[in-house]
């Protein structure tokens, strides 16, 4: 491995600290290193707050200040060259001086878009580009999503028993152990919104909330066009931000939103309300959906050839009959294969 994907690596480990936090911006980790050794590393921690960059440079020490113009600037993002929340971060190396950056991907939102590269290159500073590319893009694949394809990012995920079932009909039916459960409300920590259908709902009665590990709970999203949910049931509370895709209940409600989708002749059979919630979802900034149910829900977004990942996890434990697991599709490359406890997790992505 030679000494820039390591650093790059390091960018990478770094970036991955802003998961759930920085959304829809892109995690981006940020190291300055002279001569190899790190004079100060940082990454983008919160969504409206101070870029990787800013914090790489804001931790170098005084006494290592002066360094800064014989440094090398790794970061997994291009820097951004434009006012949004921040100022331009390319005009923070330029005052800064500092001679060399390192980027795994040119930033895909058109305000940037290789913009910085130019300018960069322009003033004179070295500027090398596409160092571990792939593994970069991966790691942003949600960002990516969001700039290119203009909607959320989209995550299946199901928990079957080893003979194929997701549960048994009308009864809820634990699949996945206790420490599978730990890194699925980290999963949720992660994703901007979390849907379930109205027999999910029902049936399991979810709080969906992170419970279970740290940082913050989703948009709770509840498909219930029939209205048939019980108003005692957990996604009903008004704790916590929630769309009904149905009917509005009597009450007061101060974090439950009800939409009831435009339907149209022209939709198609059942899906109509998909591209309605995509569109919501768009529109509040919320670039990452969580889909945990149940098999009808998660059947019609494959039909509808929208999904990036697939997180399926399988028990050891045969249930004999019951409701079917939806089939992978053929399109999904298996990304990673890791034991937790007594079951496994798969990782599929496009």
């Amino acid at each position: 491995m030679s000494a820039p994907e390591i650093w790059m690596r390091r960018c990478f480990a770094l970036a991955r600290l802003g998961a759930g936090s920085v959304s829809p911006n892109p995690m981006v980790g940020a190291v300055l290193v002279h001569q190899g050794r790190i004079l100060g590393e940082g990454w983008h921690r919160r969504y409206g707050e101070a870029h990787a960059e800013v914090n790489a440079v804001a931790s170098v020490a005084v006494a290592d200040r002066p360094l800064l113009r014989q440094a090398v600037l790794y970061c997994s993002l291009e820097p951004c060259a434009h006012h949004g929340k921040t100022p331009p971060c390319a005009d923070l190396i330029l005052r800064e001086g500092i001679p060399e950056v390192v980027i795994a991907n040119t930033d895909p939102n058109p305000l940037v878009a290789g913009k910085s590269i130019a300018r960069l290159r322009a003033a004179g500073v070295r500027v090398r580009t596409g160092v571990l590319e792939e593994e970069g893009r991966y790691l942003n694949r949600a960002f990516f999503t969001w700039i290119q394809q203009r909607r959320p990012h989209i995550i299946l995920k199901w928990a079957q028993s080893a003979d194929g079932f997701l549960g048994r009909p009308g009864e809820r039916t634990p699949i996945s152990g206790p420490l599978v459960q730990r890194l699925v409300h980290r999963w949720r920590a992660e994703a901007d919104a979390i849907l379930v259908g109205t027999r999910t709902a029902q049936v399991d009665n979810p709080r969906l909330d992170n419970r279970l590990y740290f940082g913050k709970s989703p948009l709770r999203v509840v498909l219930d066009l029939k209205g048939k949910l019980p108003l005692q049931a957990h996604v009903l509370d008004d704790r916590q931000p929630t769309w009904i895709l149905g009917p509005e209940r009597p009450g007061r409600w101060e974090n439950t939103h009800f939409w009831m989708p435009p339907h149209t002749q022209a939709d198609d059979g059942r899906r109509w309300w998909v591209a309605f919630l995509l569109k919501q979802l768009r529109a509040a900034e919320k670039a990452i959906l969580l889909v945990e149910g149940g098999a009808d829900v998660l059947q019609q977004f494959i039909a509808l050839d929208l999904w990036d990942d697939i997180r399926l996890i399988q028990s050891p434990h045969y249930l004999g009959a019951g409701i079917q697991a939806p089939a992978v599709p053929p399109a999904a490359v298996l990304r990673e294969r890791m034991r937790v406890g007594n079951d496994s997790v798969l990782l599929w992505s496009r």
